[in-house]
C-alpha cells in the first residue's frame, strides 16, 4: 500500500514554505522533516544552510495519485472480507466458541426485520413456540405470515410451531393453522405454559426481552452455539408433550380398537415384538397398524406416539 503523507501541513509548515519560496531563509526553530519528506523543498546542494522549493502542484498531484491508489487497495481488501469471515464455517465446528454471544433489538419493528432476514435464509429448519393468546388479526398481517410458511415449505425448510391450547377454540387462528399444515407445516399445542421462542437452522435464536423489565418490544438475537442449541432441546421437550394438530380437534377417537389394544400394551411394558405375540398378530401387522397409529395423531416417532397415549390415559 502507498506511503501517504503525514498530514496535514502545520501553521509552521506553511510559514517555512513561504519563506523557502521566497528565497529567505527558513525559521531555525521549525523541523524541516515533513516538508522534505513530502518533497515540497529539497535542502540546496550549493548552501547547506538553505533551501529549494518545488511547485505544489506537482506535489498535490502526487499525493493524490497516492492517495487513490491506497483508496483502491482498502477497497480491495475490503472485498475480501466476506471470504475470510466466510471461513468461520471451517473454524466453528471445531471449536467450543462459535462467535458474538447475542444482540438486543430495541424495537418491535427491528425484531419482525431480523427475523424477516433470518428465515428468508433459512435452508433446513424453522422451529417456533408462540404462547400468547390468539387473537384477531388484520388479513393481511395473517396472509403476509402465511406466505412466509408457504416459501419456507417451498425449499424444503422444515417447519415445525407450538401453540397455546387456546388456539383451538379461535376461529380465525384455527383456520390460519389448517392452511399451514396442509401445506406442509407441523403444528402442535400444549396446555402448560411455555417461554417465546424461533429458531432457524439452529444458528439464529429469537427470544423476548427478560434482561430489562419493562422493554415490551425489545428482544434478543442469540447466537451463542451452546446457548442455541440448549433452546432447541427445550423446544423438542415441549414438542413431545404437546397435542399435535389435527385440523384443529383433539386426536381422542381417531383410533382403532386394535391400534388401542398395541398401545395399552406398550404402555404396560411389553416391546413391541412381545406385543404380536400376546394379541396374536403377526409383527407386520403391528408394524403397519402402530404406523397408522401415528399419522393419525401427527406423531413422526414411536415415542412420541406414546407420549401421546400417555396424555390421553392420564387425561
Amino acid at each position: 500500500m502507498a506511503d501517504l503523507p503525514d498530514l496535514p501541513l502545520t501553521e509552521g509548515d506553511l510559514e517555512t514554505y513561504r519563506a523557502v519560496a521566497a528565497g529567505a531563509s527558513p525559521p531555525t526553530d521549525h523541523h524541516m522533516g515533513r516538508l522534505l519528506d513530502m518533497r515540497l523543498i529539497t535542502a540546496d546542494p550549493y548552501q547547506p544552510t538553505r533551501y529549494i522549493a518545488h511547485d505544489p502542484r506537482a506535489v498535490a498531484r502526487r499525493v493524490l495519485a497516492d492517495t487513490q491508489s491506497a483508496i483502491a487497495e482498502a477497497l480491495q481488501c475490503m472485498a475480501e472480507l466476506p471470504t475470510i469471515e466466510g471461513l468461520a464455517t471451517a473454524f466453528d465446528p471445531t471449536r467450543w466458541y462459535g462467535g458474538p454471544g447475542s444482540e438486543l433489538l430495541q424495537t418491535r419493528d427491528e425484531m419482525n426485520a431480523r427475523i424477516g432476514e433470518a428465515v428468508r435464509s433459512a435452508s433446513s429448519e424453522m422451529v417456533s413456540a408462540q404462547p400468547g393468546a390468539p387473537v384477531d388479526r388484520d388479513p393481511a398481517v395473517q396472509q403476509l405470515g402465511m406466505d412466509r410458511v408457504l416459501d419456507m415449505v417451498g425449499r424444503g425448510v422444515s417447519v415445525r410451531s407450538l401453540y397455546p391450547a387456546a388456539v383451538r377454540e379461535h376461529a380465525q387462528t384455527r383456520a390460519h393453522l389448517n392452511a399451514i399444515t396442509a401445506a406442509g407445516a407441523e403444528v402442535a399445542t400444549l396446555q402448560d405454559a411455555f417461554p417465546r421462542m424461533i429458531l432457524i437452522d439452529r444458528t439464529h435464536l429469537f427470544i423476548d426481552n427478560h434482561v430489562q423489565p419493562g422493554e415490551r418490544d425489545a428482544g434478543w438475537h442469540v447466537f451463542d452455539r451452546a446457548s442455541v442449541t440448549w433452546a432447541h432441546l427445550v423446544h423438542q421437550h415441549l414438542w413431545a408433550r404437546a397435542d399435535p394438530w389435527n385440523d384443529g380437534q383433539a386426536s381422542e377417537g381417531v383410533l382403532t380398537e386394535r391400534q388401542k389394544m398395541i398401545l395399552r400394551t406398550l404402555d404396560e411394558g411389553e416391546s413391541q415384538q412381545r406385543v404380536g405375540v400376546r394379541l396374536s398378530l403377526s409383527e407386520r401387522t403391528v408394524t403397519k397398524e402402530l404406523a397408522a397409529a401415528r399419522a393419525a395423531v401427527g406423531a413422526t416417532t414411536i415415542y412420541q406416539l406414546m407420549a401421546w397415549w400417555g396424555r390421553q390415559s392420564t387425561g
